[in-house]
């Protein structure tokens, strides 16, 4: 068993071992190899500028096996040492070519696009990883405003204005970008990374050790013998509480190479996701297979938490307003576990005993979700209410599905978030609309049932008289998306 976390940085492999495997990825880029391009601003992954690229084998497909290596942008202040095995990773300074300027560094100087620089270097990482998607296969595109605002949405800037760094994107010559794997032949970390990749790793610092398995049945093991040891994946979360000092854990069980757990595919009329599967691999994916889930994923978070955060680990935090809840609710999802009795699944609307409590026994991980597609006949609507359309925690989120038999409603299924302590359906307003008509007062009706059926508390995000509020008014919203021209006629004349 290996002792220390392999990697490179900007080409040069780095092993880290002892109290240095616990530390953020800025931390380390910055006091230990003094790259000071990347700078921390929020630690919470929240402003960008400590954007730098990850290269792993295993992002996409999962298979370890690939030839080249795929790079994606993440926040350097929530990625933590020993979740970087076997990976690449590229800051703003390696991003020259032969020492001098790519050409989005210089697009950058040309349109103006800094005044005091600090957030500079995370923009463009950010600019960089829009052309690599773009150029992938070789096949060259010409990235248009919205595709640079959506690349750029986790990116802040305080004193420049963003018109001067679209413009900079916006004037770069895609044929003129040199992606990485120019700068960077993958050849030699490929076959690096290979021999090392399936080999498990325990690091022990003063204060805590990390255990990084290669196998469900090594992680259900440590798992089992060490029931609070905190695990992570994708860390969008866990980190942020790491910097904040909310959780101190002497123990670290990190699932980033275990096998299984990548896989996203079909079976029948269920969408099977492995626990390791990002969101920006889930987004993609429903974009045609179901867009208005597709949706949600897409202004879940930044491109750089999509690319590192996963569908399990929204579900393991347990948050009653997590974004993929209300959809998991009403859809049926179930997670599947693995323990050391062996596999089992449980609905993801039996999941919760509590807030951020898990029914699962001490020695049990998600290793897989399983989401049956809704019907051809199903008529559903997701809802996330924020301050912020992206990178902003809900307010408030909602799922409504039913079906019409005629004029009538049937199979009915309500799920809010946001209303309690845990995600929550309503079994109440699920009975009151089966079986009525489909019109403007039956969701009226609703709206209201629904309001007896939560319990919303005040808080920053919003107050219970306005989350009890949007209990009933999103009924009326769902009916007036979901309306025919007829029957909207009939209320909007």
């Amino acid at each position: 068993m290996r002792d220390f976390v392999l990697l490179y940085v900007n080409g040069v492999e780095h092993r880290v071992k002892g109290d240095d495997a616990f530390m953020p990825l800025s931390d380390y880029l910055r006091y230990e190899l003094s790259k000071c391009g990347t700078k921390v601003v929020c630690a919470e992954g929240d402003c960008g500028a400590c954007t730098v690229f990850l290269g792993r084998l295993d992002t996409g497909a999962g298979s370890g096996n690939r030839e080249s290596l795929e790079y994606v942008p993440v926040n350097a202040c929530i990625q933590y040492m020993y979740q970087l095995d076997c990976t690449h990773i590229v800051t703003v300074e390696g991003l020259k070519i032969d020492g001098e300027l790519n050409r989005i560094q210089q697009s950058m100087v040309d349109c103006h696009g800094a005044q005091c620089g600090y957030c500079t270097p995370g923009f463009i990482v950010a600019m960089c990883s829009l052309f690599e998607s773009c150029t992938k296969d070789d096949k060259q595109c010409k990235p248009d405003r919205a595709a640079v605002s959506d690349a750029l949405t986790g990116n802040l800037c305080r004193c420049t204005g963003y018109e001067s760094i679209i413009k900079a994107a916006m004037s770069v010559d895609e044929k003129q970008y040199k992606r990485l794997a120019q700068l960077y032949p993958p050849a030699p970390l490929v076959s690096t990374f290979k021999r090392h990749h399936d080999e498990p790793v325990m690091v022990k610092g003063s204060e805590s050790e990390f255990f990084k398995p290669t196998d469900i049945k090594s992680a259900v093991e440590f798992r089992s013998k060490n029931p609070f040891a905190v695990i992570v994946s994708g860390g969008t979360d866990v980190c942020v509480n790491l910097n904040k000092g909310r959780i101190e854990p002497q123990k670290i069980m990190v699932l980033t190479h275990v096998s299984g757990l990548s896989e996203l595919k079909t079976s029948a009329e269920t969408i099977e996701v492995g626990a390791r599967v990002t969101l920006r691999r889930l987004e993609e994916f429903f974009q045609s297979a179901l867009p208005e889930f597709h949706h949600i994923l897409w202004i879940f978070g930044s491109p750089q938490i999509r690319y590192a955060g996963t569908l399990a680990g929204n579900i393991a935090n347990g948050s009653p307003i997590a974004d993929s809840l209300p959809f998991l609710f009403v859809s049926g999802a179930e997670v599947e576990v693995a323990g050391t009795k062996g596999n089992r699944r449980i609905k993801v609307s039996e999941l919760y005993s509590g807030y951020r409590k898990m029914v699962l026994t001490e020695d049990e991980i998600i290793v897989k979700i399983h989401i049956p597609m809704p019907s051809k006949s199903t008529i559903l609507k997701l809802y996330k209410v924020s301050k912020r359309e992206h990178l902003d925690i809900s307010s408030f989120t909602a799922a409504i599905s039913l079906e019409r038999q005629g004029d009538k409603i049937a199979n009915a299924k309500v799920a809010y978030g946001g209303v309690a302590a845990v995600v929550l359906k309503l079994p109440k307003t699920e009975e009151f609309l089966n079986g009525k008509p489909f019109n403007l007062d039956t969701f009226r009706q609703a709206g209201e049932v629904a309001m007896k059926e939560i319990t919303p508390i005040s808080d920053v995000r919003g107050s219970k008289d306005y989350r009890l509020q949007l209990a009933a008014n999103i009924m009326e919203k769902f009916f007036f998306e979901t309306a025919d021209e007829k029957e909207l006629a009939l209320v909007c004349p």
